[in-house]
């Protein structure tokens, strides 16, 4: 198979200093989500969570500058507070994207969590790269909240 059958893959990790039932709750209530998710800049005036298998989440975010616009998909797998599974979709997407699917892993490190993401498939290394630079904006406002919470 070749590269535009397979698709390209994120994988990042992030320490957060709280326990994975904590982090868990961050990555998934919406006064929580409203925290830290999203680039630097980028706030969720909107955010709507089905969290079970099959369910939903929509969330309306507001870049520094611009129209807000929407984000959404389905959880496939919610095993708390172990790995939370969903798709990943802009409800208008670019002519490169491609509904890609977020894995997370979570696991208990030094009294904080081990937080491990893969993302794929994406389609082009430009929509890679910058899944990679939001997440790890994201992941930088995460572990500030984490740490807010000791």
């Amino acid at each position: 198979m070749d590269k535009e059958q397979v698709g390209l893959v994120l994988n990042l990790e992030c320490l957060v200093a709280v326990s994975p039932d904590v982090v868990f709750q961050l990555l998934t209530e919406p006064g929580e989500l409203v925290k830290w998710w999203g680039p630097l800049g980028f706030f969720l005036p909107q955010v709507d969570v089905d969290l079970a298998v099959g369910g939903r989440y929509r969330f309306l975010m507001a870049p520094p500058e611009g129209e807000p616009f929407h984000l959404s998909g389905e959880f496939l797998q919610v095993n708390r507070p172990s790995r939370l599974v969903y798709t990943f979709r802009w409800d208008e997407p670019g002519p490169d994207d491609r509904e890609t699917v977020v894995d997370l892993s979570l696991q208990a490190s030094g009294g904080g969590t081990r937080l491990m993401l893969t993302q794929k498939p994406f389609l082009t290394d430009e929509r890679l790269s910058l899944h990679r630079d939001g997440w790890t904006e994201s992941f930088e406002k995460l572990r500030a909240v984490g740490g807010s919470l000791q």
